[in-house]
């Protein structure tokens, strides 16, 4: 079987792969939306984040109805197509089908590290900055200061005070 030149495609070869890039752009873009948009950190505007949150909701069918037809496009291609069009396709694949997948995970929890064990010292020793601002918690005659800046990263903390357990959140 002859490979396929790009001076021998139909133009309905042309719509196909069109709408194979539409599809792989579709994919990519309900993972990427979010994921860019609901950063820790940043300025999130209340327009950008309803369209985020948006994108969120539909993306798990909507990635899985784009990787299907994105698949059918993909297969028709196939036969037609030379070995250097056919990576295209296997890497169109396996990017929509990693969008498919992103969608479902709560990929924003992987951002904060959780704190293992929290290490304390005494005010003299704190080495924060004049404006830093700390969260305070006095139970009995023990005090503990959780700078913001950690607690903001981290979000919980499991702590005792004066023999107390207690959960930190932020």
């Amino acid at each position: 079987m002859s490979e396929v030149t790009s001076e021998t495609k139909t133009p309905a070869d042309r719509g196909l792969w069109l709408l194979l890039a539409l599809l792989l752009a579709l994919c990519l873009s309900l993972f990427v939306i979010p994921a860019y948009i609901i950063r820790p950190f940043t300025h999130q505007s209340e327009r950008g984040l309803s369209l985020a949150i948006a994108v969120k909701k539909i993306a798990p069918a909507l990635s899985l109805a784009s990787l299907a037809a994105l698949l059918a496009t993909a297969w028709v291609l196939w036969r037609r197509s030379s070995k250097w069009l056919r990576g295209a396709l296997v890497t169109a694949v396996l990017l929509s089908g990693a969008s498919a997948l992103m969608v479902r995970q709560n990929y924003f929890e992987w951002m904060f590290n959780p704190i293992k064990s929290a290490g304390f010292v005494s005010p003299a020793d704190a080495q924060l900055a004049d404006k830093e601002m700390v969260m305070a918690v006095t139970i009995g005659p023990e005090t503990r200061a959780y700078p913001i800046v950690q607690m903001a990263y981290h979000h919980i903390l499991n702590d005792t005070v004066s023999g107390v357990p207690i959960v930190v959140t932020y």
